[in-house]
């Protein structure tokens, strides 16, 4: 077991960034931790107090820019967060921030990787799977919620959800294809160049100081409506709200990547679905449920039954292949998930609502 003397955090203002780097200058004191991050992001200035608080050192840059990650040829560990992650960046025809983004600033990270002989843990996404993949499962529908039938026979589905051998053919979304260009580019790196490299593919991960939006951080979104009022609505497959997915508290995103930076051989060139499971999950309809006791208001929840292009009735992460590798499993259930990100947002109410409003 070791701890890294440097770490780099790139997107280390944004979510998940963020919430890896305090919690890493907290559990390491002799280590070096840097956040760098361009702040494009609304919201992400205010992690900027909490970086500096923890011992964190920010770093304004841009993965995008080579010249950016040049002084960090000295680092122990690299865990690349930065990301355009919204699902609909891309489609209303302007492609070059999410490709510049989430492809170039990814090749340039394993680049400074290679050069500085460090560990590369790879943030991914479910969003690597393509759609057509993605809608094939057997599913039931139930009161609150899309179940999985018991039995798959869709390729990649389990009846604990997708597994990585799911078939990676067809189309996806813009940030999905560059998410999944990455990883190809990482598992290029990792076999020529010998970077200890990780690729953790992401469901849905929500907590305190995620700026969640409709189009990405769903269930934070939805807590913020519920708390400042504003509307929502149901959208696709019939407008009932079962659409599920799987969540996952960032907590524990943060306690897996603690444990992969202690012991970088035995997580070399993995591959990884990392997220909550059936055990932790929500549909739409049952997070509301959640919000509106824990916030004190019930929200007229709108209909819109057409599908919206990009969505999917359920996605479940089968993590059986994980669970072989380690130890590691979530140990905060939906509920706590969303009375955390309450509890955060009642911290400094106005501030937030400003930001996120």
């Amino acid at each position: 077991m070791r701890s890294p003397g440097k770490i780099l955090v790139t997107g280390g203002a944004g979510f998940v960034g963020s919430s890896l780097a305090v919690s890493l200058a907290e559990s390491h004191p002799g280590s070096h931790v840097i956040a760098l991050d361009n702040l494009y992001r609304r919201g992400s200035e205010l992690n900027l107090d909490r970086l500096s608080e923890a011992g964190v050192e920010f770093v304004r840059g841009d993965v995008r820019e080579p010249g950016d990650l040049a002084r960090f040829d000295d680092i122990d560990a690299l865990i690349e967060c930065s990301a355009e992650p919204s699902v609909m960046s891309g489609v209303d025809g302007d492609t070059s921030y999410i490709y510049e983004t989430n492809l170039t600033g990814a090749y340039n990270c394993l680049e400074l990787a290679r050069r500085s002989g460090c560990q590369f843990i790879f943030l991914s996404t479910s969003r690597v799977y393509p759609m057509r993949g993605l809608r094939e499962a057997e599913l039931i529908e139930g009161e609150t919620r899309f179940e999985l039938a018991p039995d798959q026979s869709a390729p990649g589905w389990t009846p604990s959800g997708v597994a990585e051998d799911m078939p990676l053919d067809g189309a996806r979304t813009f940030y999905g294809t560059t998410k999944l260009s990455a990883e190809f580019l990482t598992a290029e790196f990792s076999s020529h160049f010998g970077v200890p490299a990780v690729i953790n593919r992401c469901g849905v991960v929500a907590g305190p100081w995620q700026m969640g939006k409709v189009d990405q951080g769903v269930f934070t979104h939805w807590m913020l409506a519920h708390e400042y009022g504003k509307p929502l609505s149901y959208i696709g497959y019939g407008g009932t709200g079962k659409q599920v997915r799987d969540l996952l508290h960032v907590d524990d995103l943060v306690e897996l990547i603690e444990i992969q930076l202690a012991e970088p051989e035995h997580w070399a060139g993995g591959t990884f679905n990392v997220g909550g499971g059936r055990e932790v999950s929500l549909s739409l309809r049952e997070a509301t449920g959640i919000c509106a006791r824990l916030s004190g208001h019930e929200l007229d929840i709108g209909s819109i039954p057409e599908d919206r292009e990009g969505d999917v009735p359920l996605y479940l992460s089968d993590c059986s292949r994980l669970y072989a590798h380690t130890d590691w499993r979530p140990k905060r259930d939906a509920e706590c998930v969303l009375a955390d990100i309450h509890s955060w947002l009642e911290t400094d109410r106005e501030r937030f609502g400003k930001v996120l409003g």
